[in-house]
């Protein structure tokens, strides 16, 4: 498949914005660390920590409640970049530098690799996981701040480093406050079936469209996500718990089946199958996360019955769950 090729459009403030914020903040050393990083609080191994620990651990209707939200941000974030097709700044300057890769194992060139700009999707899934902590803990101040400074870090972090338009964040971060509002409003209006089946149908438009990774990983995710919850309810049934350690225990374990698990699916095929960038490459990527969600949130859950076995102390009832939005 050849490259997609995208479009530049900009405020001639938002080059110059970026420029400046390159020329004048170091590009490497202890500050640069500390400034890239910040994208973190919006990318995909703290929203793993953050859901798993609760799922896995605490409450998971709380998580259920969260990692849908995300994954709804995560589907509709990209169907709307493909749409727009917004090429990322360091296509429109020479003085801008893409300092932190989207997708590590590819380069900067390779747009759909690295996925469109507009809007940001650490923006967007930053304001979507701190926005429905905050949502859901009305009366806890804390959440809130976090809910307004973490979006913001993470916005700049964006901007700075190159892999974003201010506008881009700023969108970004209006696409989060929508799902944070719509998707939990759609789940106490209908039922289960017809919630999912409307999530469903307002994702599949993209397969006719999108022609980057960021869409496929996500919207694979979705379906297992879709599939794993009934199962989970039907056939698994498992406690969480009050215990910290116990919390966290589990969520390492989700968390290195999460990571390991994608990277054994990977191995039956060709490099060069996974990087084709057509059809086959795509359903691959989405069958892959599909088996991933699966398995962490259906399958991997039943083992937590005979590890609690190696405890001593008799597991503490958990807290009665409390309705989500």
């Amino acid at each position: 498949m050849t490259e997609a090729v995208g479009v530049n459009f900009f405020y001639d403030w938002e080059l110059r914005l970026m420029e400046w914020l390159q020329a004048t903040l170091p590009t490497e050393g202890p500050l640069f660390w500390l400034l890239s990083n910040l994208s973190a609080f919006g990318e995909e191994l703290l929203m793993v920590a953050v859901m798993g620990f609760l799922y896995w651990g605490l409450n998971k209707e709380y998580g259920k409640y969260l990692g849908l939200n995300v994954l709804m941000v995560n589907v509709w974030n990209p169907m709307i970049k493909n749409v727009v097709q917004r090429l990322r700044p360091y296509f429109a300057s020479d003085k801008i530098h893409l300092l932190r890769m989207v997708d590590t194992e590819s380069t900067a060139d390779k747009i759909l690799a690295q996925g469109f700009s507009f809007p940001s999707g650490h923006s967007s899934n930053a304001v979507t996981l701190y926005g429905s902590l905050a949502a859901r803990e009305k009366k806890r101040k804390l959440f809130w701040i976090l809910a307004i400074v973490l979006p913001l870090l993470v916005g700049f972090s964006r901007v700075f480093v190159g892999a974003h338009y201010p506008t881009d964040v700023l969108c970004g971060w209006l696409l989060g406050v929508v799902v944070v509002l719509l998707v939990p409003f759609l789940r106490r209006k209908l039922k289960r079936w017809q919630f999912y089946l409307v999530l469903l149908l307002s994702t599949v438009p993209g397969f006719f469209y999108c022609k980057s990774n960021d869409y496929f990983s996500a919207f694979g995710m979705l379906v297992g996500f879709v599939l794993a919850e009934p199962f989970e309810e039907k056939y698994v049934k498992f406690e969480n718990t009050r215990n910290i350690l116990r919390c966290v225990l589990r969520t390492l374990g989700g968390a290195a089946i999460y990571f390991g698990l994608n990277t054994v699916l990977k191995m039956p095929f060709p490099k060069e199958l996974l990087d084709a960038e057509d059809l086959t490459a795509y359903l691959i990527r989405a069958g892959r996360y599909a088996v991933v969600i699966f398995v962490v949130i259906g399958l991997y859950p039943m083992l937590f019955k005979y590890t609690g076995m190696l405890w001593k102390d008799k597991e503490p009832a958990p807290e009665p769950e409390i309705e989500t939005l």
